[in-house]
């Protein structure tokens, strides 16, 4: 009988600790096709896990903005969102604005991104960078810096999975 109760008890146990989810950093990308990310942040949607912006995340890797849930969606003192108005190639082979693509793309940002980029004239060819304290008074820190910054030099740095691993466990508590 306490076999069959320990048992009970584990699964239960189990089966209330719920799903894990994971952690996606994002860094160094510099965006691409719109419709690429689009169907790239449908699944990281779907999957539940949290992203950390650590770098530079430019064009069309800002969907991220507008595809994840604001409450999975933190940024390090590292994090710079890059944007501008969507573009095709002419007939020249040269950038030519496409107007319903930057709709498209703007249509999908949060309304605090909205107004910052309105702020400053829209999106246009030119990039427009979001950092620092404006950022960081948009979303949620990641705490890694700070993380980093605690390790003894001796010790040096945690593998970068290590960190994101732990990182993960203070985001969702």
């Amino acid at each position: 009988m306490k076999l069959l109760t320990g048992l009970l008890t584990a699964v239960v146990l189990i089966a209330c600790m719920g799903a894990s989810h994971a952690v996606v950093r994002i860094a160094d990308d510099r965006g691409g096709r719109i419709g690429t990310y689009v169907d790239k942040y449908q699944d990281l949607r779907q999957s539940g896990d949290t992203v950390i912006i650590d770098g530079l995340c430019a064009s069309a890797c800002t969907i991220v903005l507008g595809a994840i849930p604001h409450d999975r969606i933190c940024v390090t003192s590292h994090a710079t969102l890059g944007f501008h108005a969507a573009w095709d190639f002419g007939t020249n082979g040269r950038a030519v604005t496409n107007a319903e693509a930057t709709q498209m793309l703007y249509a999908m940002y949060p309304s605090q991104v909205k107004r910052w980029i309105n702020q400053r004239g829209g999106l246009t060819p030119h990039m427009l960078f979001l950092k620092g304290r404006q950022l960081q008074s948009m979303y949620k820190p990641c705490y890694l810096d700070a993380q980093a910054s605690a390790l003894k030099p001796s010790r040096g740095s945690l593998p970068q999975a290590e960190q994101l691993e732990s990182a993960r466990g203070q985001l969702l508590h």
